[in-house]
């Protein structure tokens, strides 16, 4: 790990990580700017118009990139990114900048925290299913995403029939689309609730709803798609 370190040091602030702002498969939702997110006809959304929607595309479906995360085991190592895979079995690829923070249990870390077979939960910019770290939370062996009822989460599977379902408590008049998206700290904490409860999926944007909740987005897993988390990040819902 000393020569992953010292190549970290050298090439630190000399690269810099683009993220691409392509999308497929959503339906617009505000951001914080005032701008939109991308939409396209072409494939199907899986969100609510009062309850869960039957469309077979949102499984996958993309936003520009936005605050989210993921938590999964590290499965490869290079000098400024790792791979993981998440409990569902997707593949997520980690970017590191010279900004990403470590943190181990809830002390502070280094990069060389991170080795192969490290379960860890990671908070940043997702841009499908990359995502540019902002922090990377070591987890204990045998916690995290391990102790948490995963089997809730069902696999993403090409073809495969969408599941359509709600559990808890869905926001009453919730529609698709609505609600602003928001990146900080209430990001950070709403992704982490969520993927807490049903770890698997990649959080690629968070939603502040009208009723101060929050829509956390889901993609790579079947179901969820929406998991909903109060102003507490109390997870009271899914869907």
């Amino acid at each position: 790990m000393l020569s992953r370190k010292l190549t970290r040091f050298i090439v630190a602030g000399a690269a810099a990580i683009t993220v691409a702002g392509g999308s497929y498969g959503i339906v617009s939702a505000t951001s914080s700017s005032g701008s939109a997110a991308a939409s396209s006809p072409a494939a199907a959304s899986s969100g609510f118009a009062g309850g869960p929607g039957s469309g077979g595309g949102g499984s996958n479906a993309r936003s520009g990139p936005a605050s989210g995360g993921a938590s999964g085991t590290v499965a490869s190592l290079s000098a400024s990114k790792f791979t993981m895979t998440t409990s569902a079995g997707q593949k997520v690829t980690v970017d590191e900048a010279s900004s990403t923070t470590y943190q181990k249990g809830t002390s502070p870390a280094s990069a060389s925290a991170i080795t192969t077979g490290t379960p860890v939960l990671v908070l940043g910019t997702t841009s499908g299913t990359t995502i540019t770290a902002g922090q990377v939370i070591v987890q204990p062996a045998g916690g995290g995403s391990a102790t948490s009822p995963a089997a809730k989460v069902i696999p993403f599977q090409r073809g495969a029939p969408a599941t359509s379902k709600q559990v808890g408590q869905i926001p009453a008049n919730y529609s698709q689309g609505s609600g602003t998206i928001v990146s900080g700290t209430a990001a950070n904490k709403a992704t982490e609730a969520a993927l807490a409860a049903y770890p698997g999926g990649i959080v690629d944007r968070v939603v502040k709803l009208s009723n101060g909740e929050y829509n956390v987005h889901y993609i790579g897993v079947n179901w969820p798609h929406h998991v909903f988390v109060n102003q507490n990040f109390k997870v009271v819902g899914a869907g």
